[in-house]
């Protein structure tokens, strides 16, 4: 079924035929991370130089500590700004408690928890607390859109018809 929208023709998604995926499926595994140690200069021109808007901050176990993001940076310019800050370390600065999931989550959680937080990506970890990936509203997006352009299974019948056996004489009966 579709639904259309000035030229264009839009499948309309039955809720029951959300794509079973899982976090494990979708999320980025090869992050760039932060060590909590790291100055907030340095950590500021590594989002710049990779164009990106946040990074989740590991220690040397991999342990998720948090993220380190473009509003981490204006706590930073705030801080220099009315406390005279020269500048500090990354953990000072990160939000040390933002939702996260597991590689089990599925598709239709993780969307549901983008709309109940505030923030662009959701840090994917083990269950001891290890970041295992990252998954963005943009791979959401991904997930759908492809579950949306795959090829629909339809169910025919395999092998010969029934018409195909009979002779011409019999189908005419």
């Amino acid at each position: 079924m579709t639904k259309t929208m000035g030229s264009a023709h839009l499948p309309v998604m039955d809720p029951s035929a959300m794509p079973a995926v899982t976090a494990r499926e979708m999320m980025v595994r090869n992050l760039i991370t932060l060590e909590p140690t790291m100055d907030a200069l340095e950590a500021l021109d590594v989002l710049l130089r990779n164009r990106i808007s946040g990074a989740p901050v590991v220690n040397e176990d991999g342990k998720f500590l948090g993220i380190f993001s473009e509003k981490s940076c204006m706590r930073f310019v705030v801080s220099m700004a009315y406390d005279g800050m020269p500048s500090t370390d990354v953990v000072s600065l990160i939000d040390a408690d933002p939702p996260t999931i597991t590689e089990e989550t599925d598709l239709l959680t993780i969307a549901q928890t983008f709309l109940n937080a505030a923030c662009r990506r959701l840090p994917v970890l083990d269950e001891q607390g290890r970041l295992r990936g990252q998954i963005s509203r943009r791979d959401v997006m991904r997930a759908v859109r492809s579950h949306l352009n795959a090829p629909k299974k339809t169910n025919t019948a395999s092998g010969l018809f029934f018409s195909a056996i009979l002779s011409s004489e019999e189908r005419r009966v």
